[in-house]
């Protein structure tokens, strides 16, 4: 009994270490943690991007949601999110959650986007975790450049 004692209090801590440590890190870990291993992974993933120029109509009924300030829009076909910010702007991030990369997750409360998947919360101001695109609005066109 005392060898399995001893087994267990020197091979346990290890163990469950390697296979929980990291994730149960990345899980506790803030946005700003996490900041700068985003931006180097989008780099990469951005460079393989062959169509650099997204052209919406916000006129077709997918986007009606941002007719309003505040409304937003998971374009998982796109895999960028869309918030309505002021008449002028209209703020577009990728959709991948820094955390573990779901893209289908989210929710907004008029400041900060929640991945549900883990309920990490990231600012929808573009000096956040998640990469923010260019954008510009002319009429009813909204163009972002995925670059």
């Amino acid at each position: 009994m005392k060898n399995r004692r001893t087994f267990l209090k020197t091979a346990c801590k290890p163990i469950v270490l390697a296979a929980l440590g990291i994730p149960l890190i990345e899980a506790c870990s803030t946005e700003e943690d996490l900041s700068e291993t985003i931006n180097s992974t989008n780099d990469s993933s951005q460079q393989s991007n062959t169509n650099t120029e997204l052209k919406i109509d916000l006129d077709d009924d997918r986007f009606k949601n941002l007719k309003e300030i505040s409304g937003w829009v998971n374009h998982t076909s796109e895999n960028i999110l869309l918030v309505r910010i002021s008449d002028e702007e209209i703020r577009v991030f990728d959709n991948s959650c820094p955390h573990q990369g779901a893209r289908d997750q989210w929710s907004f409360d008029g400041s900060n986007f929640t991945c549900s998947r883990h309920g990490n919360s990231y600012s929808a101001s573009c000096s956040g975790s998640l990469k923010c695109y260019d954008a510009s609005l002319e009429g009813n066109i909204l163009t972002v450049d995925l670059t």
